[in-house]
């Protein structure tokens, strides 16, 4: 059961897919569900997947988290000092809005629906 501000995905940034997805199916084993030309997801324990966007976001992971209540959430987010730098927006699945900590580690924050 997901779990409002529990980590619940891992999302990678990617270049060209069709090798990457390659290699971790040949050296792990991993299964991918396409959700258009450049996302590939991965149900390998930790839910997550590879972003071959590359104007998306950095080259560093991002860590997602979940909340039942996205704008809520938000306002939450926003109250403990975070500065939300994408606001809330749709994609195939869900919504989410992206943030940086005091720390300026960018995450997100996403709800079904």
């Amino acid at each position: 059961m997901r779990e409002d501000g529990k980590i619940d995905y891992v999302e990678f940034p990617a270049g060209d897919l069709g090798p990457l997805k390659q290699f971790y199916s040949d050296a792990f084993g991993w299964a991918f569900t396409d959700y258009g030309p450049t996302y590939a997801a991965v149900n390998e324990g930790l839910d997550g997947g590879f972003d071959g966007d590359a104007a998306s976001h950095s080259k560093a992971p991002l860590v997602i988290l979940y909340a039942h209540d996205l704008e809520a959430m938000e306002d939450k987010v926003r109250a403990a000092g975070g500065q939300v730098i994408k606001p809330i927006y749709s994609f195939p699945g869900g919504r989410r809005f992206h943030f940086t900590d005091p720390s300026g580690n960018e995450l997100a924050v996403w709800s079904e629906g």
